[in-house]
């Protein structure tokens, strides 16, 4: 049976989605949101949402994966920028095995390096995080680690977590959250970061659902199955698994693809009007949008593809 839970601070519940399974809980925990630009800018807090995804195996071919390089295996990340018609879809595998791929200091160091560097690079038109292990997306916090932590340090350290997760949520291209495995604690709120999640849930539950829903969800622990989970926008797409288990990874490949051929300037635009116009009041959000639009206007790419509705042939978009 499919169903869903969403559990009160400090509870768990679970996610059933069409096979998929999601464990949920909420805690009252502050995190800072998207920054507004000049004098539009703000900040947003709500609550954290976690969750765990499973599903039961099918079958399926493995795909074709056209990497131009790949880490050594003992790297905790592997940084993938694919080639051939998937050119320009770069994938975060998270590679840490033996820790569950918890997120550990080197983990987060190395996130935080591979984001400050693919949020200037012009070529990236989207980003694919997912985990390289089979059976788990990521476990949360590196509690064993943690537990060696001074009381000094944890505090700094959370709050490390938390930018990198915000700098991922403020990546100016599509991301797309493949979670093919568990994801718990800090591993969810890396997966809700992201602008797309193939079999997950959504952080900051009350923007999504609404207030009302979100509060009745979360005090209830209701279940719901994976239609209504769907319906009231807690997953975006449920999948049932494939014999490889990456049937998340695969999905999100596929809607990536769809996303390579539109302009880039205009999609990096437009990721930037829909998030921080969601922060704001209808008045002030039209304000964002139309001074994202004035961005596009000086662009050769606007010019391209003017030119190429004009002669009725695909537009040839270079980010400029």
């Amino acid at each position: 049976m499919a169903a869903a839970v969403a559990a009160a601070p400090g509870a768990l519940g679970s996610l059933h989605a069409g096979g998929a399974r999601l464990v949920a809980a909420c805690s009252a925990r502050l995190c800072p949101g998207l920054r507004l630009p000049s004098s539009l800018a703000g900040r947003r807090v709500g609550p954290a949402i976690w969750a765990q995804g499973w599903v039961p195996a099918a079958g399926g071919p493995a795909p074709k994966r056209g990497y131009s390089s790949e880490m050594k295996t003992e790297d905790e990340l592997r940084v993938r920028h694919l080639e051939e018609e998937n050119r320009g879809i770069v994938v975060l595998g998270i590679n840490r095995a033996y820790g569950k791929n918890a997120l550990s200091k080197n983990l987060i160091k190395m996130l935080s390096k591979a984001v400050d560097a693919l949020k200037s690079d012009k070529k990236v038109r989207t980003i694919i995080i997912r985990s390289e292990v089979p059976g788990i997306f990521c476990a949360g916090a590196d509690l064993k680690e943690r537990a060696k932590m001074s009381s000094s340090e944890v505090g700094p350290f959370v709050s490390k977590i938390r930018a990198v997760i915000n700098d991922i949520a403020n990546l100016p291209v599509p991301t797309i959250a493949a979670i093919d495995g568990l994801a718990l604690g800090g591993g969810l709120e890396l997966a809700l970061a992201c602008d797309i999640r193939v079999a997950g849930g959504t952080q900051r539950l009350p923007r999504a659902i609404g207030m009302s829903l979100a509060k009745e969800l979360i005090f209830s622990a209701r279940v719901l199955d994976g239609q209504e989970a769907k319906a009231v926008g807690l997953i975006s797409h449920v999948l049932e698994q494939n014999q490889e288990g990456d049937a998340a990874y695969r999905k999100a490949l596929d809607l990536a693809r769809e996303f390579l051929p539109q302009g880039p300037v205009a999609m990096r635009v437009a990721k930037l009007a829909i998030n921080q116009g969601m922060e704001v009041d209808l008045v002030t959000g039209l304000a964002i949008e139309e001074a994202c639009y004035a961005q596009t206007i000086p662009t050769k790419d606007r010019l391209e593809g003017l030119l190429a509705f004009k002669e009725k042939r695909p537009p040839h978009y270079k980010g400029e």
